[in-house]
């Protein structure tokens, strides 16, 4: 199948899962195509065992894409900005310390935490895992992997909880920055693991750990000021212009970011910011003054809708290669990561919020809500999946556990998010 054929196909299923979610399930939009992604994966299968050469067809597809890829470089960018420019701007800079200090501390702690406990788990006989040669180092790069959150699937249950302001933003902030960081931490732990933890030098890591966020930062800032100037030149008299200035400008920053070595992820959260819809300009619409016209913030939403619909459906695809090389070991490990993963991200939330409550005001149950939000997704799949071959067979263990902790977050803990003390 050529590109167009394969686009047209996955968005004839977006579309189709879309309907049957809206008219049958009735879920919130990330838990329902996450379920039919899952039913379509176990079709494939089903098919494929009497139809094997179907079953060839598919695995050979989805590995024709290059899913990391396709997401880190592509559906990324936009799935982020997209969630920077809905989020309520003056609310998050009121709070920026409490967010930063909630998004960078969670992530650094949950990755050494998790990975530290995945590797003594492998190091036990009774799973019989240990021949698998997954280094510390490895097992550090699942933690990354798995700590940053998923902006799209948390912004999407949160916004349907009836959270304070204060809250809700607090939230989606720290879902939004710790993509970026969680980026930053797993390409810099994946420098180690190319060049060997003896040719590394702490220098060197802190260099690229600060050229990474240094770097997107400030690139994301200078082209959102500047974007914000041109979309107020315009004056939202033409909003396609601004649709075609928001898109190149997105892509711009993932171009250079990818040339530079700069953190994309971090440069388009900082990019929406500055083009939210919260942000004053000359022209009010609604009764709220934006800084492009609602036609540009509604493309936004529909690109938003659209891309994480495609990207649930890939998801879907992704898992079948896994299962086939399913092992009955993973099982039990694998219950044990999501304990280990849970627990991490509510030891790394809580421990701010006690610190930062001396001085500012947390409603009771902030810490466990932003502990059970905390869904995994695609970003998390995309760093598996570009995990370099060397780390041998313990790859299918990695992303085994990835597709695991990514199904029981979004499945069981986003199901149960709206039933948490408020």
């Amino acid at each position: 199948m050529n590109f167009l054929e394969i686009t047209t196909v996955l968005l004839l299923l977006a579309s189709f899962f879309s309907i049957i979610n809206l008219r049958l399930l009735k879920l919130p939009q990330t838990i329902g195509l996450m379920i039919l992604a899952i039913c379509l994966s176990v079709i494939v299968l089903i098919v494929g065992i009497i139809f094997p050469e179907f079953l060839v067809l598919i695995t050979t597809l989805t590995k024709s894409l290059d899913f990391s890829v396709l997401l880190l470089d592509v559906m990324l960018p936009f799935l982020l900005f997209a969630g920077a420019i809905s989020v309520n701007v003056h609310e998050l800079l009121k709070d920026k310390v409490t967010i930063l200090f909630l998004a960078s501390f969670g992530v650094v702690f949950s990755t050494f935490a998790v990975g530290s406990g995945v590797f003594w788990l492998i190091e036990q006989p009774v799973f019989g895992l240990n021949e698998l040669g997954l280094s510390y180092v490895d097992c550090l790069l699942f933690g990354a992997l798995i700590a940053p959150t998923d902006p799209i699937a948390v912004l999407s249950i949160v916004k349907k909880m009836n959270l304070s302001p204060v809250t809700e933003t607090r939230i989606a902030g720290e879902s939004l920055f710790n993509d970026g960081i969680g980026v930053v931490i797993f390409l810099t732990l994946l420098k180690v693991k190319i060049l060997g933890v003896e040719n590394v030098t702490p220098e060197g890591v802190t260099m690229l750990f600060a050229t990474e966020v240094i770097g997107g930062v400030i690139l994301g800032s200078i082209l959102g000021y500047l974007g914000l100037k041109l979309v107020k030149y315009i004056e939202n008299e033409h909003v396609e212009l601004e649709v075609l200035i928001t898109l190149s400008l997105v892509l711009l920053v993932s171009v250079v970011s990818h040339k530079f070595h700069f953190s994309g992820p971090l440069g388009v959260v900082m990019m929406g910011l500055f083009l939210n819809r919260n942000i004053d300009s000359d022209k009010i619409v609604d009764g709220v003054q934006k800084a492009m016209g609602e036609y540009v913030y509604k493309f936004w939403h529909l690109l938003d809708e659209t891309l994480n619909a495609i990207l649930f459906i890939l998801i879907g695809l992704e898992i079948i290669p896994i299962f086939q090389n399913f092992v009955p070991a993973y099982l039990l490990i694998s219950l044990l990561t999501i304990v280990l993963v849970v627990t991490s991200r509510g030891i790394g939330v809580s421990i701010p919020i006690k610190i930062l409550s001396f001085y500012k005001k947390f409603e009771k149950s902030t810490s466990l809500i932003i502990t059970w939000g905390g869904l995994r997704g695609g970003l998390s799949i995309a760093l598996a999946l570009n995990l370099p071959d060397q780390i041998g067979e313990g790859k299918n263990l990695i992303l085994f556990l990835t597709y695991i902790v990514v199904l029981f977050t979004i499945l069981f803990q986003g199901l149960t998010l709206n039933k948490l003390p408020k």
